[in-house]
């Protein structure tokens, strides 16, 4: 598996975190998030790395703001991208048995380190159920031309 991950200026924490995670799982990544204190915009840094994922030159993305809407937001406007806004490791779980959720996007103002760790844990390991719900996801991927 290779995972894209990035983070604002809000997400340097946990993207740190999940780096770490990454890491000890032997987890290839690329780190495309800001490494700065100051103000950046979050579609600058969502947009670029869902289409690399888009284009399959990542299985996975892993992508931190503040909350998480506005990255999710942002990568949701990609062709192809399934991202998820993920809180709680049931949903994490669920997202990918589901959803098949190709992206994860996580708040670091509305969740702690050590429950994002275990959220992207549950998600990077878990696989998509298919069945009845690969019918689900061919309907969006219809809607989408």
């Amino acid at each position: 598996m290779k995972v894209i991950l990035t983070a604002d200026h809000a997400g340097m924490t946990i993207r740190n975190e999940v780096k770490a995670l990454l890491d000890e799982a032997g987890i290839e990544y690329e780190d495309t998030g800001c490494d700065c204190q100051g103000s950046v915009d979050y579609p600058d840094y969502a947009l670029p790395a869902a289409e690399r994922v888009a284009k399959g030159e990542f299985d996975r993305g892993i992508f931190i703001c503040g909350t998480g809407i506005g990255m999710s937001i942002a990568a949701n406007k990609v062709k192809g991208i399934r991202c998820a806004l993920v809180h709680d490791v049931y949903s994490a779980k669920l997202t990918r048995q589901h959803n098949d959720s190709n992206v994860l996007a996580m708040g670091e103002r509305v969740i702690g380190s050590g429950l994002a760790r275990e959220i992207a844990k549950t998600w990077l390991e878990t696989e998509f159920d298919g069945g009845r719900h690969a019918n689900r996801i061919g309907k969006i991927t219809t809607y989408e031309g």
